[in-house]
């Protein structure tokens, strides 16, 4: 419980590719136990696990690691080349160097670029995939680049910014929590800045641990981890932390009390990240409500008091304004997926 969990609108992007290609992308979602219906809502948001799966479909579907989002696909095995080629390089720098330059190699392949400006490094995604109207993918490099780069040097990169080259898109408020940094849409080009002198960080990982980061990849590298580095971040944590073992979620003072400071200072300080305690509270309730249904057991009315509500009918109100759908059709649709027939005898 406490997971955060993943908007329809990376559901429909990372299929866009599949469904352009003429793959049929129903049994796909059946296969990840995300309701088909679910795509229509722009409210609607499933689980990490269930994204995976997806993820995972499409590419053993697709057999392209740009999963048919670029007119040239990308064989598999590509990106663990360039995972190979970065790995015995000095420092940060040169590895990021290298990929870039492995990169370019293939035609349809993302143009990534590194320029550094005094104390100031961007990593630039320089082009539009021909077939990723969405920009997941773009935005995907952008974010696995910098997952992969602070697992080479075995530290986070914290990064002052992210900017990308499109207007904001419905879904703005996500990108804040994906790349952990301020950011800002209409730029001149998608990248991320970062302290430079990160690039002299030395590169610590060796092949044992390639190997097993490569049996994750990319899924590891996409899904969003806790850095713990803002105030909605410490509060969310507290609040899912509190309804894994009670319903009754703590008020915004005894969450001020537990992070040393007024209730008027982190209102004021969740402001200025642009969100708020009842939001968060919201959030939290939506994300572990979303999470037990997928998974399936216990009746919706217990769900319904597990989270704190007190009638079943305030639970399914609040379930709808959250994802535009009922707990009942989420459960019947996201049920589990039945195993393989077996053997006669």
């Amino acid at each position: 419980m406490g997971r955060r969990t993943v908007t329809v609108h990376h559901v429909r992007a990372v299929l866009a590719g599949a469904a352009r290609s003429g793959i049929d992308t129903v049994p796909l979602l059946q296969e990840a136990q995300i309701p088909p219906l679910l795509l229509g809502d722009d409210r609607a948001r499933v689980t990490p696990a269930q994204f995976v799966r997806l993820f995972r479909a499409l590419y053993r579907t697709t057999q392209d690691e740009f999963l048919g989002l670029s007119a040239v696909p990308s064989r598999p095995g590509t990106f663990a080349m360039m995972c190979h080629a970065s790995l015995g390089c000095r420092d940060l720098g040169a590895a990021v160097e290298r990929a870039a330059v492995f990169y370019g190699l293939f035609p349809g392949g993302p143009e990534l670029s590194l320029d550094v400006a005094g104390a100031q490094a961007r990593f630039s995604v320089r082009n539009d995939f021909d077939r990723d109207e969405e920009r997941f993918l773009t935005e995907c490099v952008l974010m696995i680049w910098h997952r992969l780069s602070s697992w080479l040097i075995g530290r986070r990169i914290p990064l002052a910014g992210a900017a990308f080259a499109y207007p904001p898109p419905p879904h703005a408020a996500e990108y804040g929590i994906l790349f952990d940094c301020p950011v800002r849409f209409g730029a001149e080009r998608t990248g991320a800045v970062f302290d430079a002198r990160w690039l002299a960080a030395p590169v610590v990982r060796d092949e044992d641990a390639l190997e097993a980061m490569l049996r994750r990849a990319p899924f590891d590298l996409l899904s969003r981890p806790e850095y713990g580095t803002t105030v909605a971040e410490q509060v969310r944590r507290a609040l899912a932390r509190q309804l894994r073992g009670s319903p009754r979620l703590p008020e915004l003072a005894e969450v001020a009390a537990r992070l040393a400071v007024s209730p008027a200072t982190l209102r004021r300080r969740l402001q200025g990240e642009g969100t708020s305690f009842q939001r968060l509270k919201d959030e939290v309730r939506r994300d572990a409500a979303i999470a037990a249904l997928a998974e399936g057991g216990k009746p919706i009315a217990g769900l319904a008091a597990r989270l704190g509500f007190s009638e079943d009918t305030a639970f399914h109100r609040a379930f709808r304004r959250w994802t535009g759908t009922t707990p009942a059709a989420y459960r019947t649709a996201a049920g589990p997926t039945p195993g393989p027939p077996r053997p006669a005898p």
